[in-house]
């Protein structure tokens, strides 16, 4: 008697794991015999959204400085850049940052052909 309920108790704590599963979703599936089976969907890792976000804002970011160096040329480029040094702290700021790096000039040895 005592092994029957102690069966029943694993049971429910199974179930009960199982449905706090399922409330993140759920998937049915009809097997050849046709029982109906409904399984919890794989959960997500968090925590990678915004890794992943962070990058396509810096690639963004880069690809712009590349296509705006590649349009306007490297001379008027560093005459803006100059322009921005002179003015106030968050000026200086971004002329910092939009100053050219390794990666925008091999990205611009690229694509510059295919622009002019």
């Amino acid at each position: 008697m005592v092994e029957t309920h102690n069966d029943f108790a694993q049971r429910l704590k199974q179930l009960g794991r199982k449905h706090n599963k399922m409330t993140h979703g759920y998937t049915t599936k009809v097997t050849k015999d046709g029982l109906i089976v409904v399984k919890p969907r794989a959960r997500r890792v968090r925590g990678m959204g915004g890794i992943k976000l962070l990058l396509i804002v810096a690639v963004g970011f880069i690809g712009f400085k590349a296509f705006t160096l590649a349009s306007v040329g490297p001379v008027t480029y560093n005459e803006r850049l100059s322009e921005l040094q002179n003015g106030s702290a968050v000026e200086q700021v971004g002329a910092k940052v939009l100053a050219i790096d390794p990666v925008t000039s091999a990205l611009v040895e690229g694509v510059s052909p295919a622009i002019r």
